[in-house]
C-alpha cells in the first residue's frame, strides 16, 4: 500500500493525523477499511473502493517525488488521473450504510490529499524561486553562449557571465526546501545542470588562452584535428543549450553519438613521430571527454537520491568537524570570560581547516557551501584569538598617532562584540540580534569618522579594521540565515 511506501520514503512514522512531517501527503488509515467488518470485503462497494485505493497507491511514488511546475505535462497527467479517481470514488454506491460511507470518505480524503500535496509542491514559494533563478540562468546563457553560436559568430565567454552564473548557483544553494523531497529534488536538478554549464563554460574560457589550433603546415593530421576542434566548439554550445533546456530539437543521445564519432575520427589519425601534434590531439580528446561526462544528467534527478544530502558521507564529515568547532568555541569563550588567555587551540583549529580542505565535495554546490560555512566558523575563532592576542601585546608609545590610537580603541570594542557574536545562538527577529547588528554598524561609522591626517599606518589599520567589522557582520548574518542542505 502507499502508506508503507510513504513511510519508507520520509523515514517518519504516521501519527494517525492528516499530514506527514515535512509537508508530506495525508496519511492513509492504519487499518484498511476492508478489515473493519468481517462481511464487508464481499460487498461490491468495498471491492471497488479497494481497487481505487490500489490505483492511488500506484500513483503515490510519482506524486511524492514530482518536482516540476503546474504547466508541466507530468503534473497535468497526475492531476488528471487523480481527479478521475476522485470521481470514481464519488460514483461508489454506499446504499446508505454507515460503514461504506465512512470507507468512501476515507478514500476520497486520500485522493484529495494527494492532489493537495501535488499542488502545494508545484506552487511552493521555494519551487517558484528555483524556477525564477533557473529562468535567469537560461537568459544569461542564451544571450552569452547559445544565441551567438546559432548566429554563426564566435562565442566569447566574458568574466561577467562566469561571475553571474556563480552568483545564481550561490542563490540556489540558499533556497530553503523545508525537507520536502520534491523541493530538494528540484533544487538538486537545477544546481547540477547549472554547475555543469559552469564547468563547460570555464573549460572554454581556459581554451581561449591557448595558442591553438596548430598550423596545417606542421603535420598532415593537423587539418583534420582543426576541423574536429571546430565541431567540438559547436557541440559545446549544443551541450550548454541542452543542459539549460534551450534546445528543442537536439537530445543528449544524439549529441553523445556525435562526440563519440569525433573521438573515433581522432583515434584513426596517425600522429606518430610528432609530440606537438600528439599533445594537440590529446587535448581535443580530453575536451570531448569533458563534454561527454555531462550528458548523463538527463535522468540523474529521477534515478538517484543524491539530493538527500543528510545521508551524504561528506556532509557527515563536515558536521563532525562543526561539532568539534562548536566545542572549541565554547571553551574559548568560557576561558575568555574568566580572563584566561592561555587557552589557544590554534593548532587544533588549523588542523580542522586542513581536514575541511580535504573533504570531497564531488563538485556538488551544496556540499561546497556547507564546507565553506564550516571554514568560516573555524576562521572566526582564529581571528578572534588573534585580535585578543594583539590587544594584549599592544604597548602604545607616546609618539603613537592619535588617529592610530582611535582605530585600536574601535578594535577593542569589536573584540568584545565578536565574543558576543560567537556565542549568539538566536534568530534575526531576536532583540539581541538587532542590538548586535546596530552596535557593529556603529563601530563601522566610528571607523569612518577616523581622520588619518595623512598617516599611512592609520590608513592601513583603519582599512583592516573595517574589513574585520564587516566580516563579523557577515558571520552574524550567516549564523542566522537558516541555511539548509
Amino acid at each position: 500500500m502507499a502508506v508503507r511506501w510513504l513511510c519508507s520514503l520520509f523515514g517518519k512514522p504516521f501519527d494517525g493525523g492528516k499530514r506527514m512531517d515535512h509537508g508530506g501527503p495525508p496519511q492513509q488509515q492504519q487499518q484498511h477499511p476492508m478489515q473493519q467488518q468481517a462481511y464487508q470485503p464481499q460487498h461490491p462497494a468495498m471491492i471497488r473502493l479497494y481497487e481505487i485505493q490500489k490505483e492511488v497507491a500506484s500513483l503515490g511514488p510519482q506524486v511524492c517525488t514530482f518536482s516540476g511546475l503546474q504547466n508541466d505535462r507530468e503534473y497535468k497527467r497526475l492531476e488528471r488521473e487523480l481527479t478521475q479517481l476522485l470521481l470514481e470514488v464519488d460514483k461508489v454506491d454506499t446504499e446508505g450504510k454507515a460503514e461504506l460511507q465512512a470507507a468512501r470518505k476515507r478514500a476520497a480524503q486520500e485522493v484529495e490529499g494527494m492532489l493537495r500535496y501535488l499542488e502545494e509542491n508545484a506552487t511552493h514559494p521555494s519551487r517558484l524561486a528555483i524556477e525564477e533563478l533557473s529562468r535567469e540562468a537560461r537568459r544569461l546563457v542564451d544571450e552569452g553562449v547559445v544565441a551567438p553560436q546559432r548566429a554563426g559568430g564566435a562565442t566569447e565567454i566574458s568574466d561577467e557571465l562566469v561571475d553571474a552564473l556563480q552568483e545564481l548557483i550561490l542563490k540556489l544553494t540558499q533556497v530553503k526546501t523545508g525537507g520536502r523531497v520534491p523541493l530538494r529534488k528540484a533544487r538538486y536538478r537545477a544546481l547540477t545542470r547549472l554547475c555543469a554549464v559552469q564547468d563547460v563554460i570555464e573549460g572554454r574560457t581556459q581554451q581561449q588562452t591557448l595558442s591553438l589550433p596548430l598550423s596545417g603546415d606542421t603535420h598532415e593530421a593537423v587539418n583534420c584535428i582543426n576541423q574536429v576542434m571546430v565541431k567540438v566548439s559547436v557541440a559545446r554550445s549544443q551541450l550548454v543549450a541542452l543542459l539549460m533546456g534551450l534546445s528543442g530539437r537536439d537530445s543528449c543521445a544524439h549529441l553523445s553519438r556525435i562526440l563519440t564519432e569525433m573521438q573515433v575520427e581522432l583515434d584513426a589519425l596517425d600522429v606518430s613521430g610528432n609530440a606537438a601534434v600528439r599533445n594537440y590531439r590529446k587535448q581535443v580528446v580530453e575536451e570531448i571527454n569533458g563534454l561527454l561526462k555531462h550528458l548523463d544528467l538527463e535522468g540523474e534527478g529521477d534515478d538517484t537520491r543524491r539530493y538527500d544530502l543528510a545521508q551524504n558521507n561528506s556532509i557527515r564529515e563536515i558536521e563532525a568537524v562543526r561539532g568539534h568547532v562548536s566545542h572549541l568555541r565554547g571553551e574559548v569563550l568560557r576561558h575568555c570570560g574568566m580572563g584566561e588567555l592561555s587557552f589557544r587551540p590554534k593548532a587544533e583549529l588549523q588542523s580542522l581547516l586542513t581536514h575541511l580542505d580535504q573533504v570531497d565535495t564531488g563538485k556538488n554546490p551544496c556540499i561546497r557551501e556547507a564546507r565553506r560555512r564550516a571554514v568560516v566558523e573555524v576562521q572566526a575563532i582564529i581571528t578572534f584569538l588573534d585580535l585578543r592576542e594583539a590587544l594584549c601585546r599592544r604597548q602604545p608609545g607616546p609618539a603613537e598617532h592619535p588617529s592610530h590610537r582611535a582605530v585600536w580603541l574601535v578594535l577593542g570594542s569589536l573584540s568584545e562584540l565578536q565574543a558576543q557574536v560567537l556565542g549568539f545562538d538566536g534568530k534575526r527577529a531576536d532583540k539581541s540580534y538587532m542590538m548586535l547588528e546596530e552596535l557593529l554598524t556603529k563601530q563601522l561609522l566610528a571607523l569612518d569618522a577616523v581622520d588619518s591626517q595623512g598617516d599611512e599606518g592609520t590608513k592601513v589599520a583603519r582599512k583592516q579594521a573595517v574589513k574585520f567589522a564587516q566580516n563579523i557582520l557577515s558571520y552574524l548574518d550567516m549564523k542566522t540565515d537558516e541555511w539548509e542542505y
